[in-house]
């Protein structure tokens, strides 16, 4: 995984409209990057639905939130739909992003080994540095985590 204090790396994903997203265009703003398995898993939606719960909060602070998974841009965009999620979702199914940051981890799960993405958040500062890590969240906090960061209450 990255470290706080080291350059976020650029990416240039689709989002679940197609259009092409790319870390750079957020220059100037905080941006919350929120890396998850699969969409419409219970986890995940959990998760996305928390930040979408508390995403007036977010932009009060001008803070970006952006999910990645591997899922299409199609799944992507009915998981947005069935959800009502106010923010971005990236689609990498060739993992550039998800490699870039180091969350395509080995995983166990009932003593079978695979390879998968593990649920990680990084926050990345107006200046594209990364200035929080967070590997292996937990999906019902992750987002109070943040804003609890973000308020100097951690």
């Amino acid at each position: 995984m990255l470290e706080v204090g080291m350059k976020a790396p650029a990416f240039t994903l689709p989002d679940q409209n197609g259009n092409s997203v790319s870390l750079s265009d957020f220059a100037g703003k905080k941006v919350v990057l929120y890396f998850y398995p699969k969409d419409n898993t219970p986890g995940c939606t959990r998760q996305a639905c928390a930040f979408a719960q508390n995403y007036a909060q977010f932009q009060a602070k001008d803070v970006m939130v952006i999910g990645i998974s591997k899922d299409s841009t199609a799944s992507h965009l009915k998981f947005a739909q069935k959800y009502e999620l106010p923010f971005v979702l990236l689609s990498d199914p060739e993992r550039q992003a998800i490699e870039a940051y180091g969350v395509w981890q080995e995983k166990k799960l009932y003593g079978k080994v695979s390879m998968g993405v593990v649920r990680s958040t990084y926050l990345i500062n107006e200046q594209g540095v990364i200035e929080k890590v967070m590997p292996k969240v937990k999906p019902d906090s992750n987002a109070e985590q943040i804003l609890a960061y973000l308020n100097g209450e951690e």
